[in-house]
C-alpha cells in the first residue's frame, strides 16, 4: 500500500525513480536540481537500487552516458536544470530522433543573464521543439506520480520517446509537502520490468544515430513529428490506467472552478495551486472566474484546450518565460496559434510572471483577472505585459 510521507519533494522524486528501477543514472549537478541525483547516488550506496550511477564530467556527458546505456537496452535515467540543460542542448534532439525513452527531470530554474537560481521556466522553454514528451507537476504529488508515469509512457512501443517533467525550483524542489508514495509492489505492478525494442550488443547489429542525407530528411523530421503527436493517445490511457489503480486523475488540461466561468487562467507548473486562492477569491465577489492548468505541455493538447476554452469570454495566459522580440510569451503563442481558425474564442491576454523566482501572491492574481476582465471593453495597447516590473 501507498504510504503517506513528508519529504522534501525533489528528495521524493528521487525515491519515485528508484521505485522505477533504473539501470543507470547519470548526472552532474546543478541548483536547484542537484538534490534529486544526490539522493539517488545515496539510494544506490545504501543498496536499495541495484543501478550504476555514474558521475560525470558535465550535462552533455550526463544525457550522452544515459543515451549509450539506452542505447544498449538500459532504463536510465538523469536530472538537470537550466544553463546545465543548455549544455546537454547539443544531445537533447538526438535522443527522440534515435527513440531512446530516457526519463529526465528537470527543476526549472531561469537562464542566465544575468545569473539567477531561482524559478522560472526559460530553460525548457528553450527546447520546447526537441521532440522530447514535455510534463509539468504543480505539486509534489504530481512529481512523485508523473516521475513514475515517464517511464511507462516513454517505454510503451507505440512511443518509445524520451520524457521530461518539469518541477518549479525552490518552489518544488526544496519544499516540504505531505505525499502518498506508492510501494514498490504497486510501481511493480504499473510498470513492467523495461525490454527494449532494439538494443547495441555484439550478437546482434544494429544501426542507430545514421546520416541521413537530404533525400530522407523531411522523411525522418515527419516521423520524429508523428510520433510526437501520436504519443498523446498512449498518454492518455496511460493515465486512465494510473487512475485506476491509484485513484489519482491526470488530464492534459486540468480544470477548476470552471463551472459557468466567463473569464479564466491558465497556468504550468506550481503557480496554478496559489492561483486557485485566486479564483476562490474572485468568486466570492460574484466574478465568474475559473483556472485551468496545463500537464502536458508537448504534445501540444489542442483539442482540450479547445474544449476548455469554450464559452469564456476572456482567457489570461500566464507565462514564466519572454520569447525575447516575439509577440508575446511562448506559452500564449501557442494557445492563440490553437485557437485562431476558431470562429468564437475568447479575448486572449497574456501576463509574463515571476520571472527569475519574483513573488506573485493571490492578490496579484486577482488583480490580473480583473485587468482581463477590464480589457473587454478597452482592448491593452501592448500584446502582453511583464507583470510586476518596478517604475513601469
Amino acid at each position: 500500500m501507498s504510504e503517506r510521507i513528508g519529504m522534501e519533494i525533489a528528495l521524493a522524486a528521487a525515491e519515485a525513480v528508484a521505485l522505477c528501477k533504473p539501470d543507470v543514472v547519470a548526472a552532474y549537478p546543478i541548483t536547484p536540481n542537484t538534490h534529486i541525483p544526490e539522493h539517488l547516488s545515496d539510494i544506490v550506496a545504501e543498496g536499495r537500487l541495484d543501478a550504476d550511477f555514474i558521475c560525470v564530467e558535465s550535462e552533455h556527458s550526463a544525457l550522452s552516458a544515459c543515451c549509450g546505456a539506452s542505447g544498449a537496452g538500459a532504463r536510465a535515467f538523469t536530472a538537470t536544470s537550466s544553463q546545465g540543460l543548455l549544455y546537454m542542448a547539443e544531445v537533447v534532439p538526438i535522443v527522440p530522433s534515435m527513440r531512446l525513452p530516457i526519463v529526465m527531470a528537470i527543476g526549472n530554474r531561469a537562464l542566465s543573464g544575468p545569473i539567477n537560481i531561482w524559478n522560472d521556466h526559460s530553460d525548457i522553454m528553450s527546447q520546447r521543439d526537441s521532440g522530447w514528451i514535455s510534463m509539468f507537476a504543480a505539486d509534489g504529488q504530481e512529481t512523485i506520480d508523473m516521475m513514475i508515469q515517464a517511464f511507462k509512457i516513454a517505454e510503451h512501443r507505440d512511443v518509445m520517446l524520451p520524457v521530461n517533467v518539469n518541477l518549479d525550483g525552490f518552489q518544488l524542489t526544496h519544499v516540504v509537502e505531505p505525499m502518498m508514495m506508492p510501494s514498490q509492489k504497486e510501481v511493480d505492478k504499473f510498470l513492467p520490468a523495461y525490454k527494449p525494442y532494439a538494443a547495441v550488443h555484439p550478437d546482434n547489429i544494429v544501426s542507430m544515430g545514421s546520416l541521413a542525407m537530404p533525400e530522407i530528411f523531411n522523411e525522418a523530421m515527419m516521423a520524429k513529428d508523428q510520433v510526437l503527436i501520436n504519443s498523446k493517445k498512449i498518454i492518455l490511457e496511460i493515465w486512465k490506467e494510473w487512475e485506476e489503480q491509484f485513484g489519482r486523475k491526470y488530464e492534459p488540461i486540468g480544470e477548476y472552478r470552471m463551472e459557468g466561468a466567463e473569464v479564466a487562467m491558465l497556468t504550468l507548473g506550481s503557480m496554478g495551486d496559489t492561483a486557485e486562492v485566486a479564483i476562490d477569491a474572485l468568486r466570492e465577489k460574484g466574478v465568474k472566474a475559473g483556472l485551468l492548468k496545463m500537464k502536458l505541455w508537448r504534445p501540444f493538447p489542442v483539442e482540450e484546450l479547445l474544449k476548455a476554452v469554450s464559452g469564456l469570454k476572456s482567457l489570461v495566459v500566464i507565462d514564466r518565460a519572454v520569447s525575447f522580440g516575439g509577440p508575446c510569451g511562448p506559452v500564449c503563442l501557442e494557445v492563440k496559434s490553437a485557437l485562431y481558425d476558431q470562429k468564437e474564442r475568447p479575448l486572449i491576454t497574456n501576463y509574463i510572471i515571476g520571472l527569475g523566482g519574483r513573488d506573485v501572491v493571490v492578490a496579484d492574481f486577482v488583480k490580473i483577472a480583473e485587468q482581463a476582465i477590464g480589457a473587454q471593453k478597452k482592448k491593452p495597447a501592448k500584446a502582453y505585459e511583464i507583470y510586476g516590473v518596478r517604475g513601469s
